[in-house]
């Protein structure tokens, strides 16, 4: 566990097929993905006064060049009543942010989600020390 749980954020680098390495400047990435994780806490789990990015829900972040954003995360459990509408939330508030030009996300079950994932904000928040 880490007292404050960052999900990889990355943007693209060489393709393997020897293509040209990302040309974006470095500080524009930043900021877009200072941005992104910024939009990712203004979505909360409905169940769990807490936001999905410092539940720790988020595990990758992937900015490629065209600013296309591609997100791994997970849920609290495969039976999560809002298993249907978390990911178009997240979709959409990542794809309104400025500068980003489309947002996917992809559900992933591994590693499973566990509270030793949270930050230490959402367990202030929970009450969970």
């Amino acid at each position: 566990m880490t007292d404050d749980p960052k999900p990889l954020t990355e943007g693209t680098s060489a393709p393997a097929d020897g293509a040209a390495p990302s040309t974006a400047p470095t500080n524009d990435m930043t900021r877009l993905g200072d941005d992104i994780v910024a939009a990712l806490k203004t979505i909360y789990d409905p169940e769990i006064p807490a936001d999905l990015y410092e539940l720790g829900l988020i595990y990758k972040i992937g900015i490629d060049d065209d600013r296309s954003v591609n997100i791994e995360m997970t849920l609290t459990s495969p039976n999560c009543p809002s298993a249907a509408e978390l990911p178009g939330q997240v979709e959409n508030a990542v794809a309104s942010v400025p500068g980003v030009r489309d947002a996917k996300v992809n559900i992933v079950w591994e590693p499973p989600w566990d509270p030793s994932r949270m930050s230490d904000e959402a367990r202030t928040v929970l009450d969970m020390w």
